[in-house]
């Protein structure tokens, strides 16, 4: 196996636990287990992402996109700092229940729509 469909595999595995975890938990939130904040469920996310985000950073360099993003690339990036900010607003208690709710279908969208780039990879201009 060559070292750009490690990197592949890598790379998706780690965004599909990403969002699995944090549709569960969003889904614990919703059902009142905020316990969950207290168990490695609260950084193993964050290990992850890590995870993600050095395959994503290798596989630029591996297939050669480090010097010129395609169009589809560019937007999953501006994708993903929005899934950000719009997961800190779903996933932080101190916001109101309607502003977690909102920033959390926001957040999903913005994630099935980095993942449609993902498959598709699109001629953007």
């Amino acid at each position: 196996m060559t070292t750009y469909m490690i990197l592949k595999l890598l790379h998706m595995t780690a965004a599909y636990l990403t969002i699995t975890l944090f549709a569960l938990r969003l889904l614990l939130d919703a059902v009142g287990r905020p316990g969950w904040r207290q168990t490695p469920l609260r950084w193993i996310p964050h290990a992850n992402d890590t995870i993600l985000l050095v395959a994503a950073i290798s596989l630029l360099f591996v297939a050669g996109y480090a010097s010129d993003m395609p169009g589809w690339l560019m937007a999953k990036i501006v994708l993903l700092i929005g899934y950000i900010v719009a997961g800190v607003f779903a996933m932080k208690p101190a916001f109101s229940t309607p502003v977690r709710t909102v920033a959390a279908i926001v957040a999903l969208v913005q994630v099935s729509a980095i993942f449609h780039l993902a498959m598709a990879k699109p001629v953007l201009g």
